[in-house]
C-alpha cells in the first residue's frame, strides 16, 4: 500500500521530502509532480527499482527513461555536451523539455539506449522536484506516468492512487498537474530533432 503525502507545491515541507528521500534511497517508486504533468521516479542506481518501473510503465529498454537533474553541472556529469548543446541546454533550463544526448560513460550501460548510446535528461522547473533533488543529492531516473494503454498521463494525484496504490511506495500530491508531457528534443547529432512536442517553446530550438 502506497504512501500519500500532501506537499504545498511552493513551500514543501521539508520532514516529508527526507523521508521521501529515504523511500527512494529504500528502493522505492514514486509519483511526483513536474512542471509538465506526474512522473514515476525511482533511484537510478537501484536496478530492481528500474526494472519495475518499467514493468509498470511496459516499456522495453528501447524506450529512453530520463535523468532529472538539478541543474545543468550535473547534465554535464551524464551526458556529452559541446558549445552548441551547451547554448541551447542553458536557454531553456529549468523548464518542460527533455532532451536526448549521447551518455558518458558515467551512466550505467543498462539506463542508456542499447544501440544508440543515448540518455534522456531534463531540469524541471517544478518546486517540489526541485528540493527532492536538492536533498537526494543526485538526479532521479523517471518516466511519464502513462499506463500501459493509455494515451493521456495521469494527473490528478487521487486517480493515481486508485491505479497504482499497490505497485509503488509513495504517491506525492503536488496539486493537479498538466495534461502535456514535456517537449523531447534530440541533440545527440548534427541537427536539432523534434521527437514530441508537448510544453514548452520550440522555438528556442530553431523549430
Amino acid at each position: 500500500m502506497s504512501q500519500y503525502f500532501y506537499l504545498h507545491p511552493d513551500n514543501p515541507q521539508g520532514r516529508l521530502i527526507k523521508q521521501a528521500c529515504q523511500i527512494i534511497h529504500s528502493g522505492g517508486i514514486v509519483a511526483v509532480p513536474t512542471d509538465s504533468c506526474y512522473a514515476l521516479v525511482c533511484h537510478l542506481d537501484d536496478k530492481d527499482a528500474v526494472q519495475r518501473l518499467r514493468r509498470i510503465r511496459n516499456v522495453d529498454e528501447k524506450h529512453h527513461l530520463t535523468l532529472l537533474c538539478r541543474d545543468l553541472s550535473e547534465i554535464a556529469t551524464y551526458a556529452k555536451v559541446d558549445n552548441r548543446q551547451y547554448r541551447l541546454l542553458k536557454a531553456a533550463t529549468p523548464g518542460p523539455y527533455t532532451f536526448i544526448l549521447e551518455a558518458t560513460k558515467v551512466v550505467p550501460r543498462r539506463l542508456s539506449h542499447p544501440s544508440r548510446k543515448t540518455i534522456g535528461l531534463r531540469v524541471p522547473e517544478d518546486k517540489i522536484m526541485q528540493t527532492l533533488l536538492t536533498n537526494l543529492g543526485q538526479p532521479l531516473l523517471g518516466t511519464t506516468l502513462i499506463l500501459p494503454n493509455q494515451e493521456l498521463p495521469l494527473t490528478e494525484p487521487e486517480e493515481i492512487r486508485n491505479c497504482l496504490e499497490h505497485h509503488i511506495e509513495l504517491i506525492i500530491d503536488g496539486g493537479a498537474c498538466s495534461l502535456e508531457p514535456t517537449t523531447v528534443v534530440d541533440l545527440s547529432g548534427n541537427d536539432v530533432l523534434l521527437l514530441r512536442l508537448g510544453r514548452g517553446n520550440t522555438a528556442i530550438f530553431g523549430l
